[in-house]
């Protein structure tokens, strides 16, 4: 049984990524967004699909799909942004994460979440906080501190507001 002891909340945003559902603790996450066209910043990591403007803020977005290794799928109606926040070093830090669909809200009491598997899951276990047993479907916890490294962190919250400098041309 997974330590509860840290968890303030067993209340979770459930989202879909690649068919399975996937939970955050509802402590981190501001608010849900439509899919909103993204600015592109280049000689950024691989899962960085670029910046959005929310309320006159440049806000960074991460595709959870590119972050886990999982496949690319088309945006649809279900797209969602997801703003949550993360701590860097004491400081809060606001990401959009990019999934698939937001499913519900739902309460998960602690008896109902065990420890991350070891094997068998298609992301790091490090990334898993637990998984929730709902009736005849589990919920993927996430632990969004794990998700992005203090490194990942760093490197995002350093090329907010900076300007874009273009990539240099190659003659052949």
């Amino acid at each position: 049984m997974t330590d509860q002891g840290d968890i303030q909340t067993n209340t979770y945003l459930t989202f879909y990524l690649d068919q399975e559902l996937y939970g955050l603790n509802i402590q981190n996450v501001q608010e849900v967004l439509e899919y909103t066209p993204i600015t592109k910043v280049p000689r950024t990591a691989h899962f960085m699909l670029g910046v959005i403007n929310v309320r006159g803020h440049a806000l960074p977005v991460v595709d959870l799909r590119r972050k886990f290794g999982l496949p690319e799928a088309e945006t649809n109606v279900d797209t969602s942004i997801v703003i949550t926040e993360v701590d860097i070093d004491g400081e809060i830090t606001t990401i959009g994460a990019f999934v698939d669909g937001v499913e519900e809200v739902l309460e998960i009491p602690p008896e109902q979440i065990e420890d991350p598997p070891k094997l068998g899951s298609q992301i790091a276990s490090r990334f898993i906080r637990g998984i929730g047993k709902l009736e005849e479907r589990f919920v993927i916890l996430l632990d969004i501190q794990q998700v992005f490294s203090m490194q990942e962190l760093t490197q995002i919250e350093s090329n907010r507001g900076e300007p874009v400098q273009p990539e240099a041309e190659t003659s052949s």
